[in-house]
C-alpha cells in the first residue's frame, strides 16, 4: 500500500484545488469530475463502464470499510459474480475518509489494493461536501488528480469529446445461455447484471459490439444497454437502431439505450448540469401515481419536446422534471433512463424485463 500520508491534489478546471492524501495508485489522471450520492456499492460502481473517462467522487463519508469481493466467475456464464464488468473503468476516485481496515465475509482485498492493481489513483481527506456543492452550483467540471511527486498533466481532458463507447464495447459477438427467447444486446458498455436479468427469464443473449449490424441476424428482441459519454458519438449504433425500428420487433433500452432509441426516433438529447448518479432518484410512471426509487448513472438526457407524435414519455424524474424513459404509442418499443437491473441499487423496476419478455411471448 502507498504511504497513507502521501499528499495528493484534486485540481478543477476553474482553478479550485482540494488537498488530500493518496491511497490508490501513485499516478496522475485527468477526466470529468462527477459525484455519486449512493451509500454503498462501490465495487459495482467502479466496474460500471458508464464511468469511463470520469473522476468519481463518492459523497458517503466513509469508504473502503467492507473491502472488495474476491474474484469469482459464474461457471455457467463466465461473468464475474460480484462486478459489472471485467475491470475498473473510472479514471480516479475521490472520497472524504478512507478506511485502511476492512471487514466483510466476502472481502478478498482492500479497496486500495484493488485500485493499485488497475493503476487507478485515488485521494482521501478532502471535503467532498464542498466539492459536491461546487459541482452542483457550477456544473460538472474537468479535473486532475495529482499525487505528490507526479508530473501534473498538461491539459484537462474532456472524455465526452471521445467515442468512449468504442473503448468499452466487446470486440466480437458473444453468446450467453440457451433460453427460449433470442435477444440481441447491443454492448455500448453494458453492465453485466443486464445479461443476468435476461438469462433469468429464459433468454439466449447475443452480446454484439456497439457498431455491429445486428439487423442482419435473426432475433426475437433487441436490448440497448447502458454506456458512457455523449450519445451523439454513436452514429453507427443509431443507424442500426433506425433499421431495427422498421423491423418492428420488441426493443428495450436502458440509460444510454434510452438516449440512442430517442435519437433514432427523431428526438434530441442534451447534457445535464451535473447528471444523476445515485440509488434514490424518484421516477414517476407518466399517467399514473406510481413512483419508483431508481438507481441511475448518466450525464445526458432526452428532450421530450422533440419526440414526434408516435412516441410519448414513459417516466419522469420528480427531482428536476427530466425524462426517465420513452415508449411508442402502438409498437413494442420502450426505454428507461434509470437502471432496472440495479446492481447496485434498488430493484423496484426489474419488472420491466418481464415486460420485454411478455412482448416476445405474444
Amino acid at each position: 500500500m502507498n504511504n497513507p500520508k502521501l499528499k495528493a491534489q484534486l485540481i478543477l478546471e476553474d482553478g479550485t484545488v482540494f488537498g488530500g492524501y493518496s491511497f490508490g495508485s501513485a499516478a496522475a489522471a485527468a477526466g470529468e469530475v462527477v459525484f455519486n450520492t449512493a451509500m454503498t456499492g462501490y465495487p459495482e460502481s467502479l466496474t460500471d463502464p458508464s464511468y469511463s473517462g470520469q473522476i468519481l467522487a463518492l459523497t458517503y463519508p466513509l469508504v473502503g470499510n467492507y473491502g472488495v469481493p474476491a474474484a469469482a466467475a459464474d461457471p455457467a456464464t463466465g461473468l464475474p459474480r460480484f462486478f459489472e464488468s471485467d475491470k475498473i473503468h473510472i479514471k480516479a476516485l475521490v472520497v472524504a475518509d478512507y478506511s485502511f481496515e476492512h471487514s466483510h465475509w466476502n472481502a478478498g482485498k482492500s479497496l486500495a489494493a484493488w485500485l493499485q492493481e488497475y493503476n487507478i489513483p485515488a485521494i482521501y481527506g478532502i471535503d467532498t461536501r464542498e466539492l459536491t456543492k461546487t459541482i452542483r452550483e457550477r456544473g460538472v467540471m474537468l479535473g486532475k488528480i495529482v499525487p505528490e511527486g507526479c508530473t501534473v498533466p498538461d491539459a484537462f481532458v474532456d472524455p465526452n469529446l471521445q467515442n468512449l463507447v468504442a473503448g468499452v464495447s466487446c470486440a466480437a459477438p458473444i453468446t450467453y445461455g440457451s433460453g427460449k427467447h433470442k435477444i440481441v444486446l447491443v454492448d455500448c458498455g453494458c453492465k453485466y447484471n443486464i445479461i443476468r436479468c435476461l438469462l433469468q427469464r429464459d433468454a439466449t443473449v447475443v452480446r454484439v459490439p456497439w457498431d455491429y449490424d445486428f439487423t442482419q441476424i435473426d432475433y426475437d428482441g433487441l436490448m440497448l444497454g447502458n454506456g458512457p459519454g455523449d450519445p451523439q458519438q454513436c452514429a453507427a449504433t443509431i443507424a442500426n437502431i433506425k433499421k431495427a425500428l422498421q423491423k418492428g420487433k420488441p426493443i428495450f433500452g436502458i440509460c444510454l439505450g434510452n438516449q440512442l432509441l430517442s435519437i433514432a426516433a427523431g428526438a434530441s438529447t442534451f447534457k445535464l448540469k451535473y447528471g444523476h448518479r445515485s440509488h434514490n432518484q424518484p421516477a414517476q410512471m407518466v399517467g399514473t401515481n406510481r413512483v419508483f426509487i431508481t438507481s441511475q448513472n448518466h450525464g445526458y438526457a432526452v428532450d421530450t419536446a422533440t419526440l414526434n407524435a408516435e412516441w410519448e414519455p414513459y417516466f419522469t424524474n420528480l427531482n428536476d422534471g427530466t425524462n426517465e424513459g420513452i415508449r411508442h404509442k402502438t409498437k413494442p418499443f420502450f426505454s428507461v433512463q434509470f437502471h432496472p437491473e440495479a446492481s447496485s441499487g434498488p430493484t423496484d423496476t426489474e419488472f420491466l424485463f418481464d415486460n420485454l419478455i411478455n412482448y416476445l411471448s405474444k
